[in-house]
């Protein structure tokens, strides 16, 4: 049998089922091009998961499992899908955290509203934890795109104030609450408003023309 990775990364991402992702978009690129965007940023997070040397990627699922362009990534980068389960956000990471680290390693957690998030970012946090317990990529929002830890640290899902600008500040205050040593990368910034679809395209991270 082949060893297992030392490194486990999981993305979280959501089917993109037209009507229910990227809706703060869907007065500019409508519903069908807020899902087209949604499955863009999917396929890019895959890209730069599987470029990471020695990590075991697994796309965790919102939505049904059987979306066709699921399964296309799925096939199309080799990687394996589960089901996002719990009653918050906070509880399906802890979740995918506990699920996966039943086996030996770390793991990281990334979503897919990042696009200006590196292979050296994931390379970079990976190195953090060989001397930190969790380590975190602050977002710009007051949320973060990046948790990684070691073993599953159930107190920083605990007490979160998911959905808001506070969700770093209570993540770090519960680390420092229950003593667990936190490391953090450079802040950087999601895709969520038309402001942020703006930057991305004018970065050249994403083809808006594509998404009509």
């Amino acid at each position: 049998m082949p060893a297992s990775p030392s490194l486990h990364l999981a993305i979280f991402a959501r089917a993109p089922v037209p009507g229910s992702v990227k809706t703060r978009l869907i007065p500019r690129l409508g519903a069908a091009g807020a899902a087209r965007l949604q499955e863009q940023l999917t396929r890019m997070t895959l890209q730069r998961a599987c470029s990471l040397p020695d990590a075991g990627v697994t796309l965790w699922i919102a939505g049904p499992l059987d979306d066709p362009s699921v399964m296309r990534a799925a096939r199309t980068f080799g990687v394996a899908v589960r089901a996002q389960h719990g009653d918050d956000l906070g509880d399906r990471m802890l979740n995918a955290f506990e699920a996966t680290l039943e086996e030996p390693g770390s793991m990281l957690l990334i979503g897919t509203d990042c696009p200006a998030q590196t292979v050296a970012d994931l390379e970079r946090a990976r190195k953090a934890l060989q001397s930190a317990d969790a380590v975190l990529q602050p977002a710009e929002d007051g949320g973060y795109v990046l948790i990684g830890m070691k073993r599953p640290q159930r107190a920083l899902f605990a007490g979160i104030p998911w959905g808001t600008e506070r969700v770093l500040d209570a993540t770090r205050k519960q680390a420092v609450r229950h003593g667990i040593a936190l490391a953090e990368l450079a802040t950087t910034w999601d895709l969520d408003r038309p402001a942020d679809l703006d930057r991305a395209r004018k970065r050249g991270l994403i083809d808006e023309a594509s998404l009509a």
